[in-house]
């Protein structure tokens, strides 16, 4: 009952705010046009201007049991929905979300039909669409090696000239071989055989080039020659739904070779790449050598894919190892390293894991997975659920929200977990008879007899090459993969319960390691101060000279010519090196992670998250676990460069203010003295967002910023834009600033309100508890360094608001011969700890004593609130109660 009263939430808001646009953009409530908001690159090639969500949506609305609501949304698509645009689309994400979405729509509208109740009207009009959008895409085809481009214009093709594309070279290996599914699909359902000879094609010729002594395939191939352009290989982004495609091949066409050919790379997976739990890419000419020390989040699909193969223990050691990240961050992030910190710490609501999840249990039968599947229904609830619909996380560590819900939550989220909850009476029909797509579309397995143009065995490679006499050629029966004993399952998962909390990085400072052989330098890189003049003597000694940039940094080069000797010049080269390093361990390692901005007043109440960009001074967060909340106050002069002039607004409030004209500890400065409690500064640069901008930090001046107490975080414009609307539309406007975004059970009005008046609707009576177990798994924000985001710490420049970097560019400049020298560093704060203080990483986990203090801290601060309550009058907790009440009901209406 839950997972349909989301799926209402998500469904409805796109029908009412986002329709017929591709995409809901749940933080804005407006659907996403392309051309008409900022590119996002590739992500947006997804998007054609054909309501991808409702045709993406179609087979769910059947699966959840809502036929009404289907048969409107099909008489929608055939009388809105236009394929021939003039734009450029991905053949990939255009074939698995709007071709599968317009054949799992029309197999359950046949479905249905032959039923007698629904769709009797239905003459086949979506599988002409399908077939119409088939032709489309074959254009795409057009290469010597039958692989296809990996964009096509709707309109115009390929090769013409108003296609705009048709250039590219390199195609990765799951573009190319996630066809045959939906193609041959195409192909069975009317009798035109071009779109699975297409299909089989490609597949063949991937099969061709995969590397013979490894049995692997690379990331990326050359569409023309068939050369690997990327060679690393994993089960994880870029390879994933290929050999997802060539088992359900088998199973959907009854084509032995799609199974021998499955196997033969199975085999490999298992030898190479699966490391249990862990699943790491390799090199496919040296398969033995790990190509990466992080995973993606994609490959969450495999232990699904184990389990329809037959091997479930190695499934369910991945499963859980999952499982335990997600404990750790509420959510997959996009990818974590072999230590299980974050790499990229996004989460677009990815559905594979839950799609392992319903596998597993249709496996095992365990209940467990139901917990699971349960702890997977409460994240979203709790953490991405916002008024018009689900938003997609910016940054796990953080809880900030992206402005996206893409088309696959609705396609796929919740069909696994309604699936994964229903009974059989549940069902209308019996899903046994179908199988899953890569985006979880319904194809019939009669196909599997229909329309049969191709032969089955492909005469054209050599199969009896193949040592296939391990191989299985039967399903496997589900009565006989466990043994009799019903902690089979259980015994495997308990020796990964605590496999991500017990891995604590050993980071070693490689800047410490070197700095600490070899003859002792005058002046050492970790306490070079540019504002010390003493220092600049004695690098003009060694032959450094000191450039300051445009931009506010500041450049140091080495001339040995310069030096006063040659015995300087070697201190100054060594000088450069340790900078060189310095710079490059500070870019890594002490980059501090972004904030959270939550809106916590009505009628938000802490579900809109913005991104913040952290301060280099002030309070830090991430030591005040409780954040810094009030209401916002705008101040005059906005820029905040000059005493405040409107002091008794700003008094005990948290004030906005301009970026630009003076730097940023100036500001903090002159609104602290004014009586803030905390400052926000929002970026100048009109339509900046943290959507497609990197991190952004505020570095010191330069000079003792222990005077500012205040905490100081940093929205770009787009989000900063959101709070300045909410002051336009509802004047007082409360936030929360801290490190990360808070329970909103928490926040609200300051205190724990009972789980019965939060959550009601959803019947969540533990969500303390689960709370409370999630906040033990949590990283603090000094646990997970950032390492994806390529972010500069700056500082305002006193003329016009330029910047300075605090930290260099990724890619330091290193010394271009034995006499020259060059490196970019910025002024750095005097009481700044040095490399031997900071330099290092925080572990991935803490000392076995700091959790249960932490504990007890939560434990001492939950009793406190419940001593408080004792000491309340009744009538008055009832009244607290009851105002809350309307409050949540209120929220209920889920008006911004």
């Amino acid at each position: 009952n839950q997972v349909l009263e989301m799926f209402d939430h998500a469904y409805s808001n796109y029908m009412e705010h986002a329709y017929p646009a591709d995409e809901l953009m749940p933080l804005t409530c407006r659907g996403r046009v392309r051309g008409q908001e900022p590119s996002r690159g590739d992500v947006d090639d997804a998007l054609g201007k054909f309501s991808l969500t409702l045709i993406d949506t179609l087979d769910t609305l059947v699966v959840l049991n809502k036929t009404k609501e289907f048969e409107e949304a099909v008489k929608k698509v055939i009388k809105d929905v236009n394929l021939d645009n003039d734009i450029v689309v991905s053949v990939f994400e255009t074939n698995i979300r709007v071709l599968g979405g317009l054949l799992g729509g029309h197999s359950v509208a046949i479905m249905l039909k032959e039923k007698g109740e629904y769709m009797q009207w239905y003459n086949g009009e979506l599988l002409h669409m399908a077939k119409e959008l088939g032709y489309k895409l074959l254009p795409a085809f057009n290469t010597t090696s039958g692989l296809p481009y990996p964009r096509v214009n709707l309109k115009f093709g390929v090769r013409h000239p108003e296609a705009r594309t048709g250039t590219e070279t390199d195609t990765c290996t799951a573009c190319a071989g996630t066809l045959i599914l939906e193609f041959a699909a195409l192909s069975r359902f009317t009798g035109t055989s071009i779109f699975e000879e297409y299909a089989r094609k490609a597949l063949d010729f991937i099969w061709e080039k995969r590397q013979r002594s490894s049995n692997l395939v690379g990331v990326t191939i050359n569409i023309h020659t068939g050369d690997w352009v990327r060679k690393d290989s994993g089960v994880g982004a870029g390879i994933d739904s290929y050999y997802e495609y060539l088992l359900k091949a088998y199973v959907l066409l009854g084509d032995d070779s799609f199974l021998e050919r499955f196997n033969t790379h199975y085999d490999a997976i298992m030898r190479y790449i699966s490391q249990p739990p862990l699943l790491l890419d390799v090199h496919i000419h040296k398969p033995m050598l790990n190509a990466r020390t992080w995973m993606d989040s994609l490959l969450a699909f495999f232990p699904g894919l184990q389990v329809l193969k037959g091997d479930i223990r190695p499934a369910i050691e991945t499963h859980e190892m999952l499982y335990q990240v997600i404990k750790k961050h509420n959510f997959l992030p996009e990818a974590f390293t072999t230590d299980f910190r974050v790499h990229w710490a996004q989460h677009p609501l990815r559905p594979e894991f839950a799609e392992s999840t319903y596998f597993l249990y249709k496996a095992t039968g365990d209940p467990y997975y139901l917990e699971v599947g349960k702890t997977l229904i409460e994240n979203l609830n709790k953490y991405a659920r916002v008024p018009c619909g689900f938003a997609a996380m910016k940054d796990v560590r953080t809880g900030s929200h992206e402005d996206r819900m893409d088309s696959f939550f609705l396609a796929e989220m919740f069909k696994y977990l309604y699936l994964l909850f229903a009974d059989k009476e549940d069902m209308i029909f019996d899903i046994e008879d179908y199988i899953f797509t890569t985006e979880a579309h319904l194809l019939p397995l009669w196909l599997s007899t229909t329309n049969q143009t191709i032969s089955k065995k492909n005469t054209s490679t050599e199969y009896t090459e193949l040592d296939d006499s391990n191989f299985d050629w039967t399903c496997p029966n589900t009565q006989i993969l466990f043994p009799n004993d019903p902690m089979f399952a259980q015994s495997i998962r308990e020796p990964l319960k605590n496999v991500v909390d017990k891995s604590c990085p050993r980071g070693i400072s490689r800047a410490e390691e070197n700095l600490g052989s070899g003859p002792k330098p005058p002046l050492r890189a970790r306490d070079f101060m540019a504002s010390n003049p003493e220092h600049l003597e004695i690098l003009k000694k060694m032959g450094v000279s000191l450039i300051h940039l445009k931009d506010g940094r500041v450049q140091l080069v080495q001339h040995a010519v310069q030096a006063a000797s040659s015995l300087d010049a070697e201190d100054g080269l060594r000088f450069m090196q340790e900078m060189i390093e310095l710079s490059s361990q500070q870019q890594k390692e002490q980059q501090l992670p972004p904030r959270a901005v939550q809106i916590v007043s009505h009628p938000f109440f802490g579900r809109v998250v913005l991104t913040a960009g952290p301060a280099q001074f002030g309070m830090d967060l991430s030591k005040h676990k409780a954040g810094t909340r009030g209401f916002v106050a705008t101040i005059k002069p906005y820029n905040g460069c000059s005493e405040i002039t409107n002091p008794e607004a700003v008094k005990e409030k948290i004030a906005l203010m301009q970026r630009g004209q003076c730097m940023f500890a100036e500001k903090a400065r002159n609104i602290q003295k004014a009586g803030a409690i905390g400052g926000i500064v929002i970026d100048d640069n009109e339509g900046s967002s943290s959507d497609t901008a990197p991190l952004f930090q505020m570095a010191g001046d330069g000079k003792n910023t222990d005077d500012i107490t205040i905490p100081m975080l940093f929205l770009f414009n787009k989000e900063g834009n959101i709070i300045l609307d909410a002051i336009r539309e509802y004047e007082a406007v409360e936030v929360l600033l801290s490190d990360k975004a808070k329970d909103r059970a928490t926040i609200f009005k300051g205190k724990m309100i009972p789980n019965y008046i939060i959550d009601s609707n959803l019947e969540m009576e533990n969500m303390d508890q689960k709370s409370s177990e999630n906040d033990s798994h949590k990283p603090n924000s000094e646990e997970a360094p950032s390492e994806s985001q390529d972010a500069g710490a700056v500082s305002e420049e006193p003329n016009g608001g330029g910047e300075s970097s605090a930290v260099d560019d990724p890619d330091p400049l290193s010394p271009a011969s034995a006499d020259s020298a060059s490196i970019s560093m910025a002024d750095q704060d005097p009481h700044a700890p040095g490399p031997a203080e900071a330099g290092a990483p925080e572990p991935a986990c803490t000392p076995e004593d700091s959790q249960p203090q932490e504990q007890n801290t939560q434990t001492e601060s939950n009793s406190k609130a419940h001593w408080d309550s004792k000491v309340q009058p009744m009538e008055s907790i009832l009244a607290d109660w009851n105002e809350d009440i309307e409050a949540f009901e209120m929220m209920e209406k889920d008006e911004l």
